[in-house]
């Protein structure tokens, strides 16, 4: 079995208002190239003269679903990390304007995990990743509360026929 690491080496673009959470995910990160804005504009600065492997993007404080926007555009796969934009609506907003995956901040620890999937499973349209959906849906259950999906069922039932599966989620269905 190898040790290659999916994310050695990558270019990513890091954009949050938080200090600490630049640093942590530098931190983290630490086998990646990266690029760190704290800001809107620094961070359209960055895409609009470069080319990413992936990008992360706070929801509030950086208007990240205009980042989202702009990295769609460049064919750059998108992971938003939130906070205080921690919500099924907000969810629904990531998912509807292509963002690859979603991840709470108090999960931050367990992005590069998040974002090996990102990078190695290619965007498949109409079909999307579930992975990242299936690790985090335990969570979003505890958080969001029992039933959560029920509001906007139409958008959820047209998710799950979307979603495609890896190996190992098939492996423990079976």
């Amino acid at each position: 079995m190898s040790n290659v690491n999916v994310l050695d080496g990558k270019w990513l673009l890091i954009v949050d208002d938080e200090p600490d959470v630049l640093e942590t995910l530098t931190d983290i990160l630490d086998m990646c190239r990266i690029d760190t804005a704290p800001d809107f504009e620094s961070a359209n600065k960055f895409l609009s003269k470069n080319s990413y492997d992936a990008a992360v993007f706070d929801i509030m404080g950086v208007d990240g679903y205009k980042l989202l926007e702009i990295a769609n555009q460049k064919n750059i796969p998108a992971l938003m990390l939130t906070a205080h934009a921690l919500s099924p609506e907000n969810l629904i907003i990531s998912i509807t304007k292509g963002a690859r995956a979603y991840l709470p901040k108090d999960r931050m620890i367990d992005i590069e995990s998040f974002l090996e999937d990102l990078i190695d499973t290619p965007a498949v349209k109409p079909k999307k990743n579930a992975h990242w959906f299936s690790k985090l849906k335990p969570d979003f259950d505890q958080t969001f509360g029992k039933g959560w999906r029920e509001k906007d069922r139409p958008f959820w039932q047209d998710f799950d026929k979307t979603l495609v599966h890896s190996r190992e989620e098939l492996e423990n269905i079976l």
